[in-house]
């Protein structure tokens, strides 16, 4: 049901996993399984070093995020839990959260911002708190801004094309 939702959530953009050496993570999800490795991304205000891979090709294609701590002890902890996180592909990301917001969603800080994918991107809190009391039942959940390539190809699947 839609009830006034102004924008569309359009499938999978990434997950992403995490744990205290990425080369063993590397050695899983790129030499075992096969995934391509496309990029790396390293923030020190997030806590991660992380290698981009991918499963699949062109605009559906979804991201699986290889990310160790740059300080084990330090937050957020981007290793634990190993999943760390889902992302969302979000059509009018700008849309989402200002309704979200609306309906009490707890956000983490930094607003919306570029992610490692170089999208838009904004995270749901995992746990909600009295001034924002929805959050993501446990699970840290990555709004992503789809491209226009995207929103194209999901509209093509959509109407049978």
């Amino acid at each position: 049901m839609n009830r006034g939702r102004p924008f569309r959530v359009l499938g999978v953009q990434q997950i992403a996993v995490g744990g205290p050496d990425k080369a063993a993570l590397r050695g899983l999800w790129g030499d075992l399984l096969g995934l391509t490795i496309t990029g790396s991304f390293r923030s020190e205000r997030e806590n991660v070093d992380e290698e981009i891979a991918v499963a699949g090709v062109g605009p559906l294609a979804v991201e699986v995020d290889l990310m160790q701590p740059i300080d084990p002890a330090g937050r957020p902890r981007v290793h634990e839990p190993a999943l760390n996180h889902v992302g969302l592909w979000i059509d009018d990301l700008r849309a989402a959260v200002s309704w979200l917001e609306g309906q009490g969603v707890r956000f983490t800080p930094g607003g919306i911002r570029v992610g490692a994918g170089g999208h838009e991107v904004c995270f749901i809190h995992p746990k909600g708190s009295e001034a924002a009391p929805r959050g993501g039942e446990g699970v840290l959940i990555e709004l992503v801004q789809a491209p226009v390539a995207v929103i194209a190809a999901f509209a093509a699947l959509a109407s049978g094309r």
